[in-house]
């Protein structure tokens, strides 16, 4: 598991000693930040974005052309799919958080190496635990491969959840992954229905003042 609760705890550490209070101070360091060599031809780091404070997190792969130009995450083909995705199950894209594995786009959109994730990976802890979601929706396999389990498989894993430190995870299809494969919709779906129902659920227990 390339984000073990170990790993976590190391990174928390190193970065306190930075001296880190805020995921705005986060995102400025992320802009600098050169651990691997993807910053060096993409045009833009493209930081999470939405509710700091958000309930629901969703974690996709990493920037595409369009991500990597405007600077914000989700604004392309897969971003448009996913907006409608969110209307359709009445989930407010700005009450939301949403961030990628990666912040800087792989030429040619390839899928990111493993070290390219491990060099990565430490600014998506500190998002997370500066936002502090209670529901976490990994996006494809390389979500999936980097927050859960490094062999993981998202057909296999897709639509289950799994209780991690206090946070539910219930990873499924990347919106991009729909564009290619009609077949993934309907899964993808219900996957949906299913978060739709846990963020109310959780939003209605946390308003009632009960403890979640």
């Amino acid at each position: 598991m390339l984000f073990s609760s170990q790993s976590q705890l190391q990174l928390f550490t190193k970065q306190s000693k930075k001296g880190l209070r805020s995921i705005d101070e986060l995102k400025d360091v992320a802009k600098e930040c050169k651990r691997c060599q993807l910053r060096t031809n993409c045009k833009k780091v493209v930081f999470g974005s939405g509710n700091k404070k958000a309930e629901l997190m969703l974690v996709g792969e990493g920037p595409g052309k369009t991500e990597d130009k405007r600077g914000i995450p989700f604004v392309g083909q897969a971003g448009q799919l996913l907006n409608k995705i969110l209307e359709a199950a009445e989930i407010r894209r700005d009450k939301i958080y949403i961030s990628n594995i990666i912040k800087c786009r792989p030429p040619g959109n390839r899928k990111p190496t493993i070290e390219e994730m491990k060099s990565c990976l430490w600014i998506l802890a500190q998002e997370i635990r500066f936002v502090n979601p209670k529901l976490i929706v990994p996006l494809g396999s390389t979500a999936l491969r980097g927050l859960l389990n490094p062999n993981g498989s998202i057909t296999r894993r897709r639509g289950i959840w799994v209780e991690k430190e206090g946070k539910y995870f219930l990873p499924t299809f990347h919106p991009a992954a729909l564009l290619h494969d009609k077949n993934k919709k309907e899964p993808t779906w219900k996957d949906f229905l299913k978060i739709k129902k846990a963020y109310n659920k959780y939003l209605k227990l946390k308003a009632e003042g009960k403890k979640v």
